[in-house]
């Protein structure tokens, strides 16, 4: 059983969703982020979503964009991303990882060596924005034979057919695009949510996780109650970008407010997994 599956699993006998903090590698530099990747499962993180810096992010709002340039300009490279998940797992075998990012860097490494090598460094699952199901044959089989799960996007948008579609060529998990429009520009309704998932769920058995809009504790507890799991990011992003100095290095409150922040969404995602139906 994979990570991801092992992972979904366990929390759903507990009764609750998974948590899925964002980081951008080398954001703001790379013995920072891998600090903070490091420290995210003991401030609450089930799954961590890593950010692959790509200098066209199409589907991001201004703070991931930012986010993506800091950590290019700091030297991000798809091997030092790779490289950061390695030094990760020296220390964490358990926390499944999902890289995140665009098609265009991974076809200038070359599909099959990059699925095999993420797959040594410990990567789980694999996120490709701008990469439809039509066109996925490229790492479909590089990715099965390395073990890694591609993770496909939905949205309101998307309808019934095409919904059957994408998600048979899904594993992993099934990531709910909330909104219509970019990252952390505007949240979707609790009213919203609740008749957007019962039409994934009948179109797959993956676990669903919503993003795209989960910015507070309270709406990370109620994505998290509705689907399987909240994917948090713009907001981290945010706050890290705060406590960056005037040249856009770490301070030492960079960690701290990350980490607290992530504990603050752990504890609200805990705590309406407690809660009696």
């Amino acid at each position: 059983m994979s990570r991801i599956a092992a992972r979904f699993k366990a929390l759903a006998v507990q009764g609750r969703g998974a948590l899925i903090p964002y980081l951008e590698a080398y954001d703001p530099d790379r013995e920072t982020s891998l600090e903070l990747f490091r420290a995210m499962p003991a401030a609450g993180a089930d799954l961590i979503e890593v950010g692959m810096p790509f200098s066209d992010p199409s589907a991001d709002g201004p703070v991931i964009q930012a986010a993506a340039l800091r950590g290019l300009k700091a030297g991000a490279t798809l091997v030092g991303v790779l490289d950061m998940v390695a030094e990760f797992r020296k220390g964490d075998d358990e926390t499944p990882v999902i890289l995140m990012g665009y098609v265009n860097p991974v076809e200038s490494y070359g599909y099959e060596r990059f699925c095999k090598d993420a797959a040594a460094a410990g990567v789980d699952g694999l996120i490709l924005v701008d990469l439809p199901p039509e066109e996925g044959a490229v790492i479909a089989a590089p990715a099965q034979a390395a073990g890694l799960d591609i993770i496909r996007l939905v949205a309101p948008t998307t309808p019934d057919a095409r919904l059957e579609y994408v998600l048979g060529h899904a594993s992993g998990f099934v990531y709910y695009v909330s909104i219509v429009g970019i990252t952390g520009t505007r949240s979707a309704s609790a009213h919203d949510l609740a008749g957007a998932i019962p039409r994934i769920r009948a179109a797959t058995d993956l676990p669903i996780a919503i993003g795209f809009g989960v910015r507070t504790p309270e709406q990370a507890a109620q994505a998290a109650s509705i689907a399987d799991g909240a994917v948090v990011a713009s907001a981290l992003l945010a706050t890290l970008a705060q406590t960056l100095d005037e040249q856009g290095r770490a301070t030492p409150q960079t960690l701290p407010r990350v980490l607290e922040q992530i504990r603050g969404l752990a504890q609200a995602v805990r705590a309406a997994g407690q809660q009696p139906e």
